[in-house]
């Protein structure tokens, strides 16, 4: 019997070697997630032989209906602005509903961030389109209302989870409202806004597909052809392009949330990992 795998060097040896190897996997995956985007967007021709059998009565297998690119591009630019909108949004109103004089404005706000997933982003797109027009501003004000809901809450979660102790230490330091606040609350709470963020995100992401039924241009536009022609290999090709990007996105803000934890946090994952 070896005694070293009861010592402390020797445990701590055996945990780094089994974290090893799914850190190595989890980059492997990644990669290989990475390298099929790219290909499904910028090379989709290589791709012919494996969607030409659901491709029927002679249909083709790659949309070339318009560049693969700009349609992921465009769904992107989409997805980060009404991200964007909503997430300065929901935080605004979290940071607010928890300030004394905002309190009370807590069941009011909590109520507008629900409404968004209260009603679906097709009703939503009903009645904008007759107020806008067609096009990507009904589908930013849908997704916009739809990605309120993560955000607000994880700030509200992320600010009330703050010790109290922290809080008054910082008080008795002189430091002001505001200062507490830049300094100390956001800095504490930005972990877990991040995760709300990256939610809403993937939610957007997904949701904004439906965007091409009111002519705003995206990657709904592939999905939506291939089921107009009864076209799988339009929709699957679509799916997985949206599937692959939302793996990427949500994996690339958690990676911004754990850079943007504290040094303490931070070290202890670490040391779980």
């Amino acid at each position: 019997m070896s005694f070293a795998s009861g010592t402390p060097g020797g445990k701590n040896s055996g945990s780094k070697a089994g974290g090893t190897v799914p850190r190595a996997v989890s980059a492997a995956a990644r990669l290989a997630a990475l390298a099929a985007l790219l290909v499904l967007i910028a090379r989709p021709g290589w791709l012919q032989p494996l969607f030409a059998p659901l491709a029927e009565h002679g249909a083709p297998a790659i949309y070339d209906r318009a560049s693969l690119i700009d349609l992921t591009l465009a769904h992107l630019a989409l997805v980060a602005a009404s991200s964007l909108i909503g997430s300065v949004l929901a935080i605004a109103a979290g940071i607010a509903v928890t300030r004394p004089a905002g309190a009370d404005f807590l069941p009011v706000a909590r109520s507008i961030a629900n409404l968004g997933q209260t009603f679906p982003p097709v009703a939503v797109l009903a009645l904008a389109v007759p107020a806008v027009g067609f096009g990507a501003t009904p589908v930013l004000l849908a997704l916009t209302l739809y990605g309120l809901l993560p955000v607000f809450e994880s700030t509200l979660a992320g600010l009330g989870s703050i010790p109290a102790a922290t809080l008054d230490a910082a008080r008795g330091m002189g430091m002001s409202a505001r200062q507490r606040l830049v300094s100390i609350e956001l800095p504490l709470a930005m972990p877990v806004i991040v995760n709300g963020v990256r939610l809403a995100v993937v939610i957007n992401l997904g949701t904004a597909t439906i965007g091409s039924t009111v002519a705003a241009k995206g990657l709904g536009d592939v999905i939506i052809a291939g089921l107009q022609t009864s076209n799988t290999a339009f929709v699957l090709q679509g799916g997985v392009i949206v599937a692959l990007l939302a793996v990427l996105l949500y994996d690339a803000l958690g990676l911004a949330g754990r850079l943007l934890a504290p040094a303490d946090t931070a070290a202890r994952r670490a040391g779980r990992d």
